[in-house]
């Protein structure tokens, strides 16, 4: 316990920085680089947080069709057309 209050203590602007920067690295190009068990953890990590931001945004199903009345009018041509010959 008493290590991790000195961690939290030792943590000012330019370290929290540094730890940010290193992070951001390893999660998005640590599996090129690093050797097998680390770069595993990488991109797991990595496809965690694209499936947890995927999941914050639900499906979007429009309620109505947008080409329904473009359709319909098409159809409205060609069987007029039909029609007079």
């Amino acid at each position: 316990m008493q290590f991790f209050l000195e961690f939290i203590c030792m943590i000012n602007k330019g370290n929290f920085t540094a730890i940010m920067v290193i992070i951001f690295i390893f999660i998005r190009f640590g599996d090129s680089f690093l050797p097998k068990p680390l770069s595993t953890y990488s991109l797991q990590t990595r496809n965690t947080i694209n499936q947890l931001v995927i999941g914050l945004f639900p499906i979007w199903k429009p309620k109505v069709n947008p080409y329904q009345k473009t359709e319909k009018q098409l159809d409205d041509i060609q069987n007029n057309r039909a029609n007079q010959k």
